[in-house]
C-alpha cells in the first residue's frame, strides 16, 4: 500500500506504484518459495535491497544497521505530519512490543523519515518515543533521505498542500524486518495486526 494524498497521480508516478506493485507480488511469490509458512508476513530472504543506511537518531548518534547487531530490527519509513499510516503503524507495533513481554528488549523498532525539511531531530525525539520510549527516529539531509529510499526500494514523493508548509507525502507504507544477524527477512504490508508483527519477530528470536 501507498500512503498518499487525494492529488491525482502523475503518470510517472503511477508508473512506480506499478512498479512498487511488482516487488510486493514477487515477494509474496519468493515467500511461497522458502517455506515461508511459519511467518504470516512476506518472507523476502535473500533480497538484494536493503542492506543498510546510514542515518542520524534522535538522539544525535549516526546509527547503521551493524548498530544494532543480535536485535530483530523493525524499520518503517514515514513521517511525523502523516495523518493515518504512520501513527497506526507505530501504534501496532508498540502493542507488539507488549505483546513480546521480556523479548521486546531484544527489538529496536526504527522509524526513517521521509519528510526531513520538518521533521528535526527534536520533532522525532517527542513524537516516535510517545509510542514506547524504546523507538528510535532517525533523518538524514535530503541526499541521505534519497540514498536510503533507494536502497530500500521505497516510494517518497511530496504533494503540495494550501501553504508551503502544509504539503503531504506519498510514501509506501510497509514494514521491513531484520533478523539478528542483520539479513532482511520480511516484508510487512500496511494493515497487519500487532499479533502478526509479534508472532513473526518471536520466530526470528527462537531461531537466533
Amino acid at each position: 500500500m501507498i500512503a498518499r494524498s487525494d492529488r491525482r497521480w502523475q503518470p510517472r508516478y503511477f508508473r512506480r506504484l506499478i512498479w512498487i506493485a511488482g516487488f510486493l507480488l514477487a515477494a509474496t511469490l519468493a515467500g511461497c518459495g522458502q517455506g515461508a509458512a511459519k511467518f504470516r508476513a512476506s518472507d523476502i530472504t535473500g533480497a538484494s535491497f536493503g542492506r543498510d543506511f546510514d542515518l542520524t537518531d534522535h538522539n544525535g548518534q549516526r546509527q547503521t544497521l551493524a548498530d544494532f547487531r543480535g536485535k530483530v530490527v523493525v524499520l518503517f519509513f514515514g513521517y511525523t505530519h502523516c495523518p493515518d499510516v504512520c501513527p497506526t503503524t507505530l501504534a501496532e507495533l508498540a502493542q507488539a512490543m507488549k505483546q513480546l513481554g521480556d523479548d521486546a528488549h531484544r527489538v529496536q523498532v526504527l522509524f526513517i523519515t521521509v519528510d526531513p525539511e520538518r521533521d528535526s531531530a527534536d520533532l522525532l525525539m517527542h513524537y516516535v518515543p510517545a509510542f514506547n520510549p524504546a523507538f528510535l527516529g532517525l533523518r538524514g539531509d535530503p541526499d541521505a533521505t534519497a540514498r536510503v529510499t533507494r536502497e530500500f526500494k521505497v516510494l517518497a514523493q511530496k504533494q503540495p498542500g494550501a501553504t508551503p508548509g502544509s504539503y503531504t507525502v506519498d510514501h509506501s507504507a510497509g514494514t521491513f524486518i531484520f533478523d539478528p544477524q542483520g539479513r532482511l527477512r520480511l516484508y510487512v504490508a500496511y494493515g497487519q495486526e500487532p499479533a502478526v508483527f509479534a508472532h513473526d519477530i518471536r520466530v526470528l528470536l527462537d531461531a537466533g
